[in-house]
């Protein structure tokens, strides 16, 4: 009786395989993708696929998930960066042109002048004095700046009493990919565009900023003294997410 040689047994690698999960790091649900592959260690990458998580075969779905939260502040920072990228023409400065104030449109006439200009809040008009034309996107920023600053100090001594805090130091910030930040130390520094958008979104960053000086972090808790003086957060901060990709580029 013949015997059939027996061949030895190798075994079949494992395939590649991705399955697409979410996240919630600090206030943001985040989705990403997982891929087990055969490699040795976690990895992340971020581009304009948003963020890829590829993993070992043996590693867990808990390990995966804590280095996740580890590198959250890194992951959303990316997420952020990829998302300004796409941003709006810069802003054509000429007459006629409408630009946002407090979420109204203002519209922009330009003469000659003294490099100054004259905001009309019933007639929603914007006009800019100007010697040359070449100085007119810098007029316009500066005015707006000092628009923005005069607002937000008072949002933020109002909410600040709110709070039962002093009021902190103000300063404002030309930040791409962050609208407000707070330090114990420094103050709290609100994005100067945020005087684009409506005063409820306003509102809400300054709540937001000033809630870290009872919480430095994205926890439950801070969440909680978030929704105490600003209970409809969810939806402003998801508006402020749509405003944001519109917001003009002076």
């Amino acid at each position: 009786m013949s015997r059939q040689a027996e061949l030895p047994f190798f075994p079949r690698p494992h395939a590649t395989e991705e399955t697409a999960r979410t996240i919630a790091l600090g206030d943001r649900i985040v989705p990403y993708v997982l891929r087990r592959a055969a490699r040795r260690t976690i990895g992340l990458s971020i581009d304009h696929r948003g963020l890829r998580v590829g993993a070992p075969h043996r590693a867990s779905l808990r390990e995966v998930e804590a280095l996740l939260l580890r590198h959250g502040d890194w992951v959303v920072g990316k997420l952020d960066e990829w998302r300004s990228r796409r941003r709006p023409a810069p802003l054509l400065i000429a007459n006629g042109v409408t630009v946002p104030i407090l979420g109204e449109p203002h519209t922009l006439w330009l003469t000659n002048g003294g490099n100054r200009a004259v905001v009309d809040a019933d007639a929603r008009s914007l006009t800019l004095c100007l010697r040359t034309p070449a100085e007119a996107s810098r007029v316009l920023e500066k005015t707006l700046r000092e628009l923005a600053r005069a607002d937000f100090a008072q949002r933020l001594a109002r909410h600040a009493a709110r709070f039962g805090v002093a009021v902190p130091p103000l300063a404002l910030s030309a930040a791409r990919t962050r609208w407000g930040s707070c330090s114990l130390r420094s103050g709290i520094r609100l994005n100067w565009r945020l005087i684009h958008f409506p005063p409820h979104v306003i509102d809400y960053v300054v709540v937001h900023e000033l809630a870290h000086l009872r919480e430095m972090n994205h926890s439950p808790r801070f969440w909680s003294i978030v929704g105490q003086l600003y209970p409809d957060y969810l939806a402003a901060r998801e508006e402020l997410k749509r405003l944001a990709a519109q917001c003009p580029l002076i």
